[in-house]
């Protein structure tokens, strides 16, 4: 966050700090690891499990645990150490919230009620708790690493997690010439979903996303946020087959995938590739499209390893 502050001129301006909004996702508080081992170990002897979690809710947690959200924390360390003093939003809950972040903040500057929001995501994928929460749905990858188009049918869910963040400067095309700041990039449509997956409907969400974007005519480089969650990742690569024109860079290859800093990443990538006329080479030699174009327009995409479908367009100044 400060070096996106310190890269827009603003770090350290008090009067811009003290007018810019701030729109930050991250994941859910401290957990205790001693209690969750307690109930996960309590309910190997017992069937009524319904009971037996209500008993270690009322008498387990502390209620310090339902303060420690960690959105509206890394919110306020920000403003505190940087001063952004603005309006404060925060969302939680995968990468949906790392989606309605960028969304809400266009928004706001698109209607006029903000000129410059500081926008963002992290995500630290170093807890067990947190291992544990992907571990029990069946989402974690298993057995040798591949990248991320590639682990359809292998064992496990298909997910490599990855610490990381990202945090983007949003301004009002005037409000940023007026301080003569460099521009990266515009911000083109950003549109969102959640489909009925369990009937179906992820594969008719993407595509009127994709409708939705605009897409232009000709070759088109895709910053994909593909987890590698096998039902999620199926769908994003079919309807970019349905697309020859589009050159897909699925970055959680790279990175492993960071949850709700995934879409931020993605915009972020998609702006410094069109700021550079240059193209990303494939990250996945075997699957991925070569792209020999300048990159004038890019699609970012986040498709929820578990719900939320999320894309936008970035283009050239």
């Amino acid at each position: 966050a400060g070096l996106a502050l310190d890269d827009a001129g603003i770090k350290g301006n008090d009067e811009l700090c003290a007018t810019m909004d701030m729109v930050v996702a991250a994941g859910g508080g401290e957990r205790d690891e001693a209690v969750d081992a307690a109930i996960l170990a309590a309910s190997e002897s017992r069937n009524d499990r319904d009971v037996l979690l209500n008993e270690k809710l009322t008498t387990e947690l502390r209620p310090t645990l339902f303060l420690a959200q960690l959105s509206n924390l890394l919110a306020g360390n920000i403003s505190i150490v940087h001063k952004v003093t603005g309006s404060s939003r925060t969302f939680m809950g995968e990468e949906g919230a790392g989606v309605a972040a960028v969304e809400t903040a266009a928004a706001r500057i698109r209607s006029g009620q903000s000129t410059h929001v500081l926008v963002g995501g992290a995500f630290q994928t170093e807890h067990s708790d947190m291992l544990l929460g992907y571990e029990l749905a069946g989402y974690l990858h298993r057995g040798a690493w591949k990248p991320v188009w590639q682990r359809q049918g292998g064992e496990g869910g298909g997910v490599v997690t990855g610490s990381g963040g990202a945090f983007l400067v949003l301004e009002q095309r005037e409000h940023a010439t007026s301080r003569g700041r460099k521009i990266y990039a515009e911000l083109g449509p950003i549109v969102s979903g959640r489909a009925k997956r369990r009937n179906g409907g992820l594969d008719a969400e993407i595509a009127t996303l994709l409708d939705q974007t605009a897409l232009p005519n000709g070759e088109l480089l895709a910053i994909s946020g593909a987890s590698g969650a096998h039902t999620a990742t199926a769908a994003e690569r079919a309807a970019f087959a349905a697309h020859p024109a589009i050159a897909a860079r699925a970055f959680s290859t790279l990175t492993g995938h960071m949850k709700e800093a995934q879409f931020p990443f993605a915009v972020a990538l998609a702006a410094l590739t069109v700021e550079r006329k240059a193209a990303y080479p494939a990250f996945d030699a075997a699957t991925e499209k070569p792209f020999a174009g300048i990159p004038t327009t890019v699609l970012a995409t986040a498709i929820g390893y578990h719900q939320f479908e999320g894309m936008g367009l970035i283009k050239a100044a």
